[in-house]
């Protein structure tokens, strides 16, 4: 399972990083690496999580709305989670996810992809 983890790694990184980039700043890694997810059965689920920090992306709902027709075409399904305050999108394809969140000056950009150990 752990050449499928690291596949899905790869695939999931490129995707997040391309999205960063649509957000015209540079971006900071936050978190890269495997958690044992499933406290209830310890070393049987795996998941590998990536995530990334744009400070002061330029126009972030703007870029957000350009990028969604690709991630759809991509097949990416996108799930609107936004409040008031800040702006939340959750995007998910084949049991893996990721989500956008802007929050004034910042946005985060993060997933996880669950294998069985």
């Amino acid at each position: 399972m752990k050449t499928e983890l690291t596949r899905l790694a790869a695939e999931l990184t490129t995707v997040i990083d391309d999205v960063a980039a649509a957000f015209a700043a540079p971006a900071d890694r936050t978190l890269d690496g495997e958690l044992d997810c499933d406290p209830t059965r310890p070393g049987h689920l795996l998941c590998w999580q990536y995530g990334v920090r744009v400070e002061h992306p330029a126009a972030p709902e703007e870029s957000l709305a350009a990028l969604l027709p690709t991630l759809h075409r991509d097949g990416w399904q996108s799930h609107d989670r936004s409040t008031p305050r800040e702006h939340i999108t959750r995007f998910t394809r084949d049991g893996a996810d990721f989500t956008i969140h802007v929050a004034g000056a910042v946005t985060i950009i993060g997933s996880t992809r669950p294998v069985p150990a």
